[in-house]
């Protein structure tokens, strides 16, 4: 399927392996491959891994390499893995993606200084919003700064 894919990586680009050429793909290679791919990143973000994925594995070849892992958040029940590893503090969730990608690059995403937006952004319960800006929520919902769906704040 990705044949013709694979020819031009080959012709343009690069192409790393811990095996001779035209070894066959086994379930064991992409352990290797993928202790291949943490090592060339600076952090290792995994969206999802349960107990016994094996995304586990590039896990912890990233922690024994001093790198930072990071997941998004999940429904309880969901991503048991990452689940288990978050409650472990071994890695860390992203909860909002502009102040990851301000932390990790050093690029400024919003440069409101609006502190119930900032705060909105990060996709707080009403419950929470309300206890922290109870003056303010309803006044931005009327004003078409955010909405309320299934409970929780959304920055239009």
């Amino acid at each position: 399927v990705n044949k013709n894919l694979i020819v031009d990586i080959e012709k343009n680009g690069l192409i790393l392996s811990a095996y001779k050429e035209n070894e066959k793909a086994r379930n064991y290679t992409f352990v290797l491959r993928n202790e291949i791919v943490v090592a060339l990143g600076e952090i290792l973000i995994v969206t999802q891994a349960d107990i016994n994925s094996g995304t586990l594995s590039s896990v912890e070849y990233a922690l024994k390499m001093g790198k930072k892992v990071y997941t998004l958040p999940h429904r309880l029940n969901e991503s048991a893995g990452t689940q288990e590893l978050l409650q472990n503090g071994l890695i860390e969730a992203i909860y909002d993606i502009d102040k990851f990608v301000e932390d990790i690059c050093g690029i400024k995403i919003n440069s409101s200084d609006d502190e119930v937006l900032n705060f909105c952004r990060n996709n707080p319960t009403y419950d929470e919003a309300m206890y922290k800006f109870p003056n303010k929520i309803f006044e931005y919902e009327l004003e078409g700064k955010i909405k309320i769906e299934n409970g929780r704040i959304i920055v239009l």
